[in-house]
C-alpha cells in the first residue's frame, strides 16, 4: 500500500514537473499569437476602400482616387512602410513572401486559425496588380512620390500630396518590377488554386504576360523611372526577377518552358554565379537558389541535376554565411547577442527574409535527408533550424533590452513607430482635417507613445551593439515596412505547430507513464 502511494505521488510529481516544463516553454513565446499580430499588421497597411469586416478599426478608407488623372483605377494595394506611396516592387515582393509562406506552411496556418486572414493579405495585393496591369506591356509602378510625400506628416485619410501615378511600358520597360510582380501572382495562383480555381487562372494568365513583357524588354525599372531611384532602386539589376519568376511559373504551370529558361540562364543570368548574403525586395538570388534546389527531391528533374546542384550550392552559400560557417571574410555579421546584422537602415527585413529562408532549408534538408555542408563544418536540419528560432526569439524579445520589435507583441515593445497613421489620432476618433504640416508640428515631435498602436508591424531594430532607441524621428531603426512582416508568417506558423508537437508529445508520454 505504500509503495502504491509513493509511486501515485511520484506519478503526480512527474506530471507537475512536465506540465511546468511545457508551460515554461510554451510561455516563453508564444508564436501563434506572433501569427495572428503579424496578419493584422497588413490591415494596417491597405490603401483603398476597407472591407466590412476590417479589424483594424483605427484605420479608415484612403486613396480612393488613385489613378483617377490618368484615367485608370489604381484604388487598393498597400503603403509599404510609413509613408503613403504605392511602390510596385516591394509590394510585389511582400505578395511573393506571403504566398510563399502559405505555400509551404498552409496547414500550420490554418492550424492556427489564420489561414483565411493569409489569403486575404495575399488576395489585397493581387487584386490591386490585376488593375495596375492595364494591358500586356504596361504595368502601373507606382502611385505618388516619395519627395512629396515625405513634405507632409499626415493621416492616409487626410491625404493632401500627389497621387500621380507612373507606369512602366514597351517605351519605359521594368524586368524587375514585372518580373516580380510575375512572381507574386504566380506564387498567390498556387495559393488559390484549389480554393478559386477561376482567380488562380487569372492570376497566372497576368503572371505569364507580365514576364513575358519583362523578358522582352529587359531594362531596369529606375532606369525608365527617375521618381523611383531615392527609395527602392533596383540595385540587383532585373536578372533575378526574371529567373525567380520563370521559377515560380513553372511551379504554378509545371510548363517545361519556364523550367528551361531556369536552366539555361543559369549562368549568363547569375543565378548559379551570385553567392549572396542576404535576400531581400531588391535581391532574389538566395530565395531563387533555394527554390531551385528544392526540385532536386523530385525524380522528373533529374536530368538538370548538374545545373540545380550548382543552384545548391550557392544556396548553402548564403545558409553558411548565415550560421557563420563561412570564412570569416564570408559570414553575414552577428551582433554581440547574435541577431543577424546586415546593414545600418531596416536591418530587421533582412533577418526576417534569412529566418524565413533558414527554416524552409532546415525542412529540405530534413525531406532530403541531408546536411548542409560549409567550409566551417556541417550542421544538420536541427541546428539550422535552432538557428532560424534564435532570430526569431530574438525578435520577440530574447534580447539584451528584452524588447519586442513586433510592434504589439509582449509587456514592452516600440511605442513611437515612425507611421503616419499610428503617430496621429484616428480618422475614426477625430474626422477633422489634419493638414500637411500640422501633423509635424501637433504630432510628429510628440514624446508620447503613438496613439494607435501597429500590431504586427516588425521595426527596422536595433544597431550593430543591440541598441535601440525608441523616437520617432529614429527612422532608420523605428520605421516597419510590410516586408519585414511578410516572411515571419510562415515561420511563426512554423514553430508554432512545432511548439503544439512537443507539447502532444510531453502529454503523451505523461499519460503513458
Amino acid at each position: 500500500m505504500e509503495e502504491k502511494k509513493k509511486k501515485t505521488q511520484w506519478h503526480n510529481l512527474l506530471l507537475l514537473l512536465l506540465t511546468l516544463n511545457i508551460f515554461t516553454t510554451a510561455g516563453a513565446f508564444n508564436y501563434s499569437d506572433a501569427l495572428t499580430k503579424s496578419l493584422l499588421y497588413f490591415e494596417s497597411q491597405r490603401s483603398g476602400r476597407l472591407p466590412y469586416n476590417q479589424r483594424v478599426t483605427w484605420r479608415g478608407h484612403s486613396g480612393l482616387t488613385d489613378g483617377l488623372e490618368q484615367g485608370v483605377d489604381l484604388v487598393g494595394g498597400y503603403y509599404d512602410a510609413g509613408d503613403h506611396v504605392k511602390f510596385g516592387l516591394p509590394m510585389a515582393f511582400t505578395v511573393t513572401m506571403l504566398s510563399w509562406s502559405v505555400i509551404e506552411y498552409r496547414q500550420q496556418i490554418a492550424a492556427a486559425g489564420e489561414l483565411e486572414h493569409a489569403m486575404e493579405a495575399i488576395k489585397w495585393g493581387t487584386d490591386y496588380f490585376i488593375k495596375a496591369h492595364t494591358s500586356p506591356n504596361v504595368l502601373w509602378a507606382e502611385v505618388g512620390d516619395g519627395d512629396t510625400d515625405h513634405y507632409c506628416w499626415q493621416r492616409s485619410e487626410d491625404m493632401t500630396t500627389s497621387r500621380r501615378a507612373y507606369k512602366i511600358d514597351e517605351k519605359n520597360p521594368g524586368s524587375d518590377l514585372a518580373g516580380e510582380s510575375a512572381a507574386a501572382m504566380a506564387a498567390a495562383a498556387l495559393v488559390f488554386k484549389e480554393s478559386n480555381p477561376h482567380y488562380s487562372h487569372l492570376l497566372l494568365h497576368h503572371a505569364q504576360q507580365l514576364f513575358e513583357f519583362g523578358d522582352n524588354y529587359r531594362e531596369k525599372y529606375d532606369g525608365s523611372l527617375e521618381v523611383v531611384k531615392s527609395y527602392y532602386a533596383s540595385v540587383s539589376g532585373f536578372k533575378d526577377e526574371l529567373l525567380w519568376a520563370a521559377l515560380w511559373l513553372y511551379k504554378a504551370t509545371d510548363n517545361e518552358e519556364y523550367l528551361k529558361y531556369v536552366i539555361n540562364k543559369a549562368n549568363s543570368f547569375g543565378g548559379i554565379g551570385w553567392a549572396m548574403t542576404e535576400f531581400s525586395w531588391d535581391v532574389k538570388f538566395a530565395g531563387l537558389q533555394l527554390l531551385a534546389s528544392k526540385l532536386l527531391l523530385e525524380e522528373k528533374h533529374k536530368k538538370h541535376s548538374h545545373i540545380l546542384e550548382l543552384y545548391k550550392s550557392k544556396a548553402d552559400y548564403y545558409m553558411c554565411s548565415c550560421l557563420n560557417k563561412n570564412t570569416a571574410a564570408k559570414n553575414v555579421e552577428l551582433t554581440p547577442a547574435g541577431l543577424l546584422y546586415i546593414r545600418q537602415w531596416n536591418n530587421m527585413q533582412y533577418v526576417s527574409a534569412a529566418s524565413f529562408l533558414l527554416t524552409v532549408y532546415s525542412d529540405f534538408l530534413k525531406t532530403s535527408n541531408g546536411n548542409l555542408n560549409c567550409h566551417g563544418g556541417t550542421a544538420g536540419h536541427e541546428e539550422v533550424l535552432s538557428f532560424a528560432k534564435s532570430q526569431i526569439d530574438y525578435i520577440l524579445g530574447s534580447n539584451p533590452l528584452n524588447m519586442s520589435y513586433l510592434v504589439g507583441y509582449g509587456p514592452k515593445y516600440p511605442q513611437r513607430v515612425h507611421h503616419r497613421g499610428a503617430s496621429v489620432e484616428s480618422y475614426r476618433e477625430n474626422k477633422g482635417f489634419i493638414g500637411c504640416t500640422q501633423g509635424y508640428d501637433s504630432w510628429y515631435a510628440r514624446e508620447e507613445p503613438n496613439p494607435n498602436v501597429l500590431v504586427g508591424a516588425l521595426v527596422g531594430g536595433p544597431d550593430c551593439k543591440d541598441n535601440f532607441v525608441d523616437r520617432r524621428d529614429n527612422y532608420m531603426q523605428t520605421e516597419a515596412c510590410t516586408y519585414n512582416t511578410a516572411p515571419l508568417v510562415g515561420v511563426f506558423a512554423k514553430f508554432s505547430d512545432q511548439e503544439n508537437m512537443d507539447q502532444g508529445q510531453n502529454l503523451d508520454f505523461v499519460a503513458s507513464y
